[in-house]
């Protein structure tokens, strides 16, 4: 399979009062045709940020910048507003968090859908309707050629977001980033919206980045796996490696959070990771998430060594495999 999106040292800055937020700093990561990369951490460590990046449509204020940012040949850094536009919502698209604040509450659904094949498309109205049809019933929505006179609020939020699937599908993209798409939706509409995705996602060969915080879904959907920790990748590589061996002490934590079923016995205490993300105000210097990390030694304040496996698994830590060597701790002293 072919890369259709590279990524190399993106990092995302956001001027401030108090100073520069480092919101991004340094992300790497391919993807191929047809596979899905879940992008996994905790609220504020840089997922949406990373993605809007990708789109073009971080807030005028923010500074982007990376080593390569390329798109199935196209240099995204140095693309033109009017060459993005083109690719948006044509060959990339992006579902998001709250399809209630996507969704356009003014316009009808046939109009908001028909619009994205009509701007990208030489076809006619009747054309885009009948696309918009095909795919409100693909998406599973009954009645699809009722709805299309039907405003946003008159439909259920499970309905809206198979509204907003179908929209991002209109122009048939090679690339689709869906941003915590089950979010506010409850447990059994997100189990149909998840299987829905990857059911699309194969049938139409698309690579699929699927932002979340919830590693169930991602051990269910996932080809590859990169966790984020205040705005860096600190653990990647497919997603049985980083399952099976989790070798960063913050994938360890967010996996000890999680029941295993036939494992964890009813009532048993799970895993917690104390305190909060650092603010990523001002420069920055060493691990992170050495604040909150158990293994943490005085060298965590320095540069932290980028590890990488034969199979590609990659994790930045001190400790080879994540782990301290005997007595580090004690003879070394945490920060």
């Amino acid at each position: 399979m072919s890369t259709i999106l590279s990524v190399e040292d993106l990092k995302v800055d956001i001027p401030l009062a108090g100073g520069v937020l480092h919101a991004v700093r340094g992300i790497d990561f391919d993807l191929k045709r047809g596979e899905t990369l879940c992008i996994v951490g905790e609220s504020g460590s840089g997922k949406s940020l990373t993605s809007l990046a990708i789109m073009g449509l971080l807030p005028k204020m923010a500074q982007c910048r990376a080593a390569k940012l390329e798109f199935s040949g196209i240099d995204l850094s140095k693309a033109k507003n009017r060459q993005m536009r083109s690719l948006r919502g044509d060959r990339m698209s992006m579902i998001f968090q709250e399809p209630m604040t996507s969704l356009n509450p003014a316009y009808t659904i046939g109009d908001q859908l028909a619009e994205a094949l009509l701007l990208h498309r030489k076809v006619g109205k009747k054309a885009a309707e009948a696309r918009a049809v095909e795919l409100l019933e693909k998406v599973g929505i009954t009645a699809a050629a009722s709805r299309l006179g039907q405003y946003p609020h008159q439909l259920s939020g499970g309905l809206r977001q198979r509204v907003m699937i179908a929209m991002a599908l209109m122009g048939e993209p090679e690339l689709i980033i869906a941003d915590e798409p089950t979010t506010a939706l409850d447990v059994t509409i997100q189990a149909q919206i998840l299987r829905l995705l990857v059911d699309l996602q194969r049938e139409m060969n698309m690579a699929m980045i699927l932002i979340t915080h919830d590693l169930g879904v991602v051990a269910r959907v996932a080809d590859k796996v990169a966790i984020m920790y205040a705005g860096e990748v600190v653990e990647a590589g497919k997603s049985a490696d980083v399952f099976n061996a989790p070798q960063h002490p913050y994938t360890r934590g967010l996996l000890r959070c999680i029941p295993v079923p036939g494992k964890t016995k009813p009532g048993e205490h799970l895993g917690s990771i104390p305190g909060i993300v650092p603010s990523l105000i001002g420069e920055t210097q060493g691990c992170a998430f050495r604040g909150r990390c158990d293994v943490a030694i005085g060298s965590c304040a320095h540069d932290i060594p980028r590890r990488v496996s034969e199979s590609g698994h990659m994790y930045r830590c001190v400790h080879e495999g994540g782990q301290p060597a005997a007595n580090a701790i004690q003879s070394e002293g945490r920060p």
